[in-house]
């Protein structure tokens, strides 16, 4: 509808309550706020209490630096803030907060109470606020340190308060909000309490794998992998899963920047670039992911919510990361383990099945005093330096190092090797050919050959030289170096069948047809002999992932010398 009022500057508290929509949406952006600026203060225990899932009441208590008295009133204006100065300051923004807007916003749309006291002071300031206008202030006597009280959350707004979730959902945004938080910052002792009971509690201790069994599970977290990688400017420490152990989603990645918890495209293409060809399609690993760089090189002054950053080179972070993440999968840790639970169990549990239930796992515990770091597994996988002992079963060879035994899958492995050569050949346009003496035919429906310019360089690429031989019909003169005879023929019998399946998208499909077409590797129940084993380990050694096949499988096994002796009850 057309509207001809005037135009005219809006009442303070009209002008707030629309503000505060930016910032405050629901209790977990205030609890979010509140907790954030609890950090900047300097704070080393914050506790956080929530009642019918902040909508009624949201506590956070804090022994940070405390407000001034003379600044207190100066704290709830708009773009009132100790953390900037001037615009320079944005370019380098160290603080969570900075904009100024989050008490300001909080404060005008429910009740707030704060009480505050700062070292230097004698007595602490109290201030009560209602709908952004003080109804109430004074001294108290309190601690070093502030404590916030904000209640009944958009009682002025009603229009507001009817898009909030129920409160179990909303206590459950709280909850893995504060949950993130406190792996971000493991040096502050963080309490999370909801309708009076404390659903966890975390010791200040600074480790962030502690933290992790604390929060989430001591299950998923004795099997993480930890990485720890510095280049220049940039610092990484994670915690991944072993290859073996998945989602269906990306709900178990988590990704901070310089201990602001994120969102970020860039840095879930790196963790799925990191384990491209090592998880099966529609597979995501977990990861708790801490970045730090020069906050020169990004900015965090994108969205009110700060959730969002950019990187001012985003293809360097994503390269650091992709290859912290590879270098820390190329260890024992990460391979898949049999042990003696699983054998001797009645039922195994399907370990890539398991979802993180957050609010079934944050159920009340105390922190043991007993909790150990984690051992980073550093333990590189050599290979090379594992001997070959033989195969079962014509599918398996097996072998063994100074601490454990392999069972290493000829086909998958074959696959890798034969995958990685094809590649490379294309990507160094590598065309080195083996004339055959005896040329063969290869046939396929017109439709494929009609469409042949599109795929027929790609097979120029990696060594195959064909020549038409009728409507539907090349001859095939000469094979890539890397392949015998055999090998030839049936990848490119393979090859063809998925151009054929894929249709007219299969140019944009190149790496999957070539995985597919591996199925021309070595295939179980068939038999090598020693010097074929070893030529084939000899290859393994030298690809860049060993560790799986092309479609995400494993290449190989182990079982520890450690698990071994707990089933022959010697530990």
């Amino acid at each position: 509808m057309l509207q001809k009022n005037r135009i005219k500057k809006l009442p303070k508290d009209v002008a707030d309550k629309i503000a505060a929509g930016e910032v405050v949406d629901r209790p977990v952006s205030i609890v979010k706020e509140l907790v954030e600026n609890s950090i900047d203060a300097g704070a080393t225990s914050i506790v956080v209490e929530i009642r019918r899932g902040g909508k009624e009441y949201i506590r956070v208590t804090d022994n940070g630096c405390g407000i001034p008295k003379a600044d207190l009133h100066l704290a709830f204006l708009r773009h009132a803030t100790s953390k900037i100065v001037n615009e320079n300051d944005l370019n380098n923004i160290n603080t969570l907060g900075f904009r100024g807007e989050a008490l300001a916003s909080i404060a005008a749309v429910s009740r707030v109470e704060i009480v505050t006291k700062a070292s230097d002071e004698k007595l602490g300031s109290r201030l009560q606020i209602e709908g952004g206008n003080i109804i109430g202030e004074g001294d108290t006597g309190c601690p070093d340190g502030t404590t916030i009280i904000v209640r009944d959350l958009f009682y002025n707004t009603p229009a507001r308060k009817k898009f909030m979730k129920q409160d179990a959902a909303e206590s459950t945004l709280i909850i893995d909000s504060v949950s993130k938080i406190a792996l971000a910052y493991p040096d502050i002792r963080i309490r999370l309490i909801n309708n009076r009971t404390t659903l966890f509690s975390t010791r200040g201790k600074g480790n962030i794998y502690e933290n992790i069994l604390i929060i989430y599970s001591k299950e998923i977290g004795d099997r993480l992998i930890e990485v720890n990688n510095q280049e220049e400017d940039y610092a990484i420490k994670a915690f991944i899963s072993p290859l073996d152990l998945s989602r269906s989603n990306r709900k178990g990645q988590v990704f901070f920047v310089n201990g602001r918890h994120i969102e970020s495209k860039v840095l879930e293409k790196a963790v799925s670039e990191g384990y491209k060809e090592r998880l099966a399609d529609g597979r995501f690993p977990l990861a708790f992911v801490f970045l730090t760089i020069n906050p020169e090189y990004l900015d965090v002054n994108i969205h009110p919510n700060k959730r969002e950053v950019r990187f001012y080179d985003s293809e360097k972070v994503q390269s650091f990361v992709v290859n912290s993440i590879q270098r820390a999968l190329y260890s024992k840790g990460s391979l898949p383990e049999i042990k003696a639970k699983h054998i001797f169990q009645d039922k195994v549990e399907e370990n890539n099945q398991e979802q993180v239930d957050i609010k079934t796992l944050l159920s009340h515990r105390e922190p043991s005093d007993n909790i150990d770091n984690k051992e980073e597994d550093t333990n590189e996988l050599k290979l090379s330096e594992i001997t070959v002992t033989g195969s079962i079963f014509g599918t398996y060879i097996t072998g063994f190092d100074q601490d454990s035994f392999y069972l290493i899958d000829q086909h998958a492995a074959h696959e890798r090797v034969f995958y990685e050569k094809l590649i490379k050949l294309m990507e160094e346009m590598n065309s080195d050919s083996q004339v055959i003496i005896s040329p063969f035919v290869i046939n396929f429906p017109i439709a494929i050959k009609i469409e042949s310019s599109q795929w027929l360089d790609k097979l120029k690429e990696i060594g195959y030289v064909l020549e038409e031989f009728g409507p539907k019909s090349f001859i095939v003169k000469a094979i890539p170096l890397c392949m015998n005879l055999s090998e030839a023929k049936s990848f490119l019998d393979d090859f063809l069948d998925q151009i054929g399946e894929s249709s007219n998208t299969y140019y944009k499909k190149l790496d999957k047809i070539i995985i597919n077409a591996c199925k021309s590797a070595v295939k179980a129940n068939d038999r090598l002999s020693p010097e074929e084993v070893k030529e084939l380990i000899n290859d393994l050694v030298k690809t860049k992932n060993p560790l799986t096949c092309p479609h995400g499988r494993p290449t190989l096994i182990k079982l520890s010398k450690y698990e071994i002796e707990k089933m022959f009850k010697r530990v």
